[in-house]
């Protein structure tokens, strides 16, 4: 498999502040794993999404005002900050799922990961939140659709229900989003009962995992819950945000996933249907465990 890895010292530039568990740190901890594994990869640099490809999700009057916030530093909420670099560095992690598309319409790779902050999958199209300013793989399924990829599948396995994305396609047939997730976790939704409305009704599904929940509680939900609705819709392309916080070892959560628990997941994955596939990192807070989980997340990528 030609497997593309984007992502760049830009990235290092989107300061949060002491303390906060969404840090650059994160993203030097995957590049110390990646080390041996690149001269495997095609590495791709990512481009500034323009305003032309964020307004595919995200109003005029939002890209403003996220430009706004971040020229002067503001807080959005108490978990999401900007600093002046961060709205450059916000388009910079657009922009590496424009260039995965890219990458794959033009029969350089078959898969691509993006490892990128600030993180997306809790941006709605009018609102941050969640650490998140834009909403990378909403737009990255959009610009997809765009290069002829016109049903498009997300999974994410995030430990946190991604709201920004299930808000933004929850009226549409044309993108089918499943999470997985922690139940009674932040930000509180993603209800089994939340299934989509008008023409995207059945076209969302969330299922909720109990704290403490390990390996096998959520291998069973991709080994037998997802390929079906997988197979029923039949995609042109899967697109993953992959959120590590489900690890054993983060802070932030309370599932027991092990390190060898997400292979197995990121295997199931892979195997549901022989299309394109861009992973696009979310959370996982624990460096080391970041690392680690990346790394078996691109060995499997690599493998047919």
């Amino acid at each position: 498999m030609k497997v593309g890895y984007i992502s760049d010292d830009t990235y290092l530039m989107h300061d949060t502040g002491n303390g906060h568990p969404e840090s650059k740190e994160r993203l030097m901890a995957i590049e110390n794993e990646m080390k041996d594994l690149k001269d495997s990869l095609v590495l791709i640099k990512p481009i500034k999404a323009s305003a032309e490809i964020l307004s595919l999700v995200h109003p005029d009057r939002y890209i403003s005002h996220i430009k706004e916030c971040c020229e002067d530093s503001l807080f959005i909420d108490d978990d999401t900050t900007t600093s002046i670099e961060s709205y450059e560095v916000a388009l910079t992690a657009v922009g590496a799922g424009v260039v995965a598309v890219d990458a794959i319409v033009n029969k350089e790779i078959d898969r691509a990961f993006a490892s990128v902050r600030p993180p997306g999958h809790h941006a709605s199209k009018q609102k941050a939140m969640g650490f998140c300013l834009f909403n990378n793989i909403a737009v990255t399924a959009r610009y997809a659709q765009e290069q002829g990829y016109k049903k498009v599948f997300i999974i994410d396995f995030d430990v946190h229900h991604g709201n920004g994305t299930q808000d933004i396609f929850y009226d549409d047939n044309s993108v089918f989003y499943f999470s997985t997730h922690e139940e009674m976790s932040f930000p509180g939704t993603g209800s089994t009962k939340e299934i989509g409305v008008d023409e995207g009704e059945g076209f969302n599904f969330n299922h909720r995992l109990a704290y403490g929940s390990g390996d096998e509680d959520i291998l069973r939900v991709y080994k037998e819950i997802l390929p079906p609705l997988v197979q029923k819709f039949n995609p042109d392309i899967i697109l993953v945000s992959a959120g590590y916080d489900i690890h054993e070892s983060d802070p932030l959560a309370g599932l027991n996933v092990t390190t060898q628990g997400i292979r197995e997941l990121v295997h199931e994955i892979l195997a549901l249907k022989d299309v394109p596939y861009i992973f696009m990192l979310e959370g996982g807070y624990d460096t080391q465990a970041l690392g680690d989980s990346v790394r078996v997340t691109v060995e499997e990528m690599l493998v047919k």
